[in-house]
């Protein structure tokens, strides 16, 4: 059975493609083949990232789906014998879950023997409350069955409400029961480690191009192992989940 994972939130610039590229890099680290692929008809992000050989399917005919353009992408996906990881924009976040749903694609994978996968960001300050609400709005749309696994993202703040932590806020513990893991992306001193993993993912850099390229210097590279070896930690403590 394939896993076909779908990273979808409603507010822009929170990691998304960031979370798809890091994802791909695990599963690769693997040594596991991959479909990537990109819908964003915006900011193609994951597009950019040559290594993992990403498919770029702009699904959208100005502000709606395209029924064409995405059946193109269910057929790709349907005849794919490895895993998939789709990275959709903000900006086709509403249409792409209502197809979805409308066309009950969450029953339909299961049919090929494929299982969906849905990835969401929670980022902190003032995206908080948008992402919390694209987050429940995905919960409350999306069969019972369909596995969620939610990213907390601490680069715009931290994520917290009246001293609550995530796990703690309302719209967790209201759907916690839907929640099949939770994967925290550490926060990184904006001038070291935060400098470092920006300048790759705006060069569109996987961390094994970044270290092996020599023109890095040996103390950026250090920093960005360390950080790689610390996501595919947390990823891998969910593995069950992912694999």
């Amino acid at each position: 059975m394939a896993k076909i994972h779908m990273i979808l939130q409603g507010k822009g610039g929170v990691g998304k493609s960031f979370i798809a590229s890091t994802l791909a890099q695990h599963k690769q680290a693997k040594g596991k083949k991959l479909l990537c692929v990109d819908t964003d008809p915006v900011n193609a992000t994951f597009h950019g990232f040559k290594k993992l050989n990403v498919r770029k399917i702009n699904v959208m005919s100005g502000d709606e789906i395209d029924p064409r353009k995405f059946d193109d992408l269910i057929e790709l996906i349907s005849k794919s014998e490895s895993d998939v990881i789709i990275d959709n924009g903000a900006s086709t976040f509403v249409p792409m879950s209502h197809y979805l749903i409308s066309n009950q694609i969450p029953a339909l994978l299961p049919d090929m023997g494929h299982e969906l996968v849905i990835h969401t960001v929670i980022t902190g300050s003032q995206a908080l409350l948008d992402t919390l609400t694209g987050f429940a709005n995905l919960i409350e749309s999306f069969p019972i069955d369909t596995l969620f696994v939610v990213w907390l993202n601490p680069y715009w703040g931290e994520i917290e409400m009246d001293g609550k932590r995530f796990e703690e806020m309302k719209t967790y513990l209201d759907n916690k029961s839907r929640v099949s893991a939770i994967i925290r992306i550490p926060h990184y001193k904006a001038d070291t480690f935060g400098k470092d993993l920006s300048e790759i993912l705006q060069s569109k850099l996987t961390f094994s191009e970044a270290l092996e390229s020599k023109s890095l210097p040996i103390m950026v590279r250090q920093r960005l192992n360390i950080i790689r070896k610390q996501l595919f930690a947390n990823i891998e403590s969910v593995a069950a989940v992912l694999t």
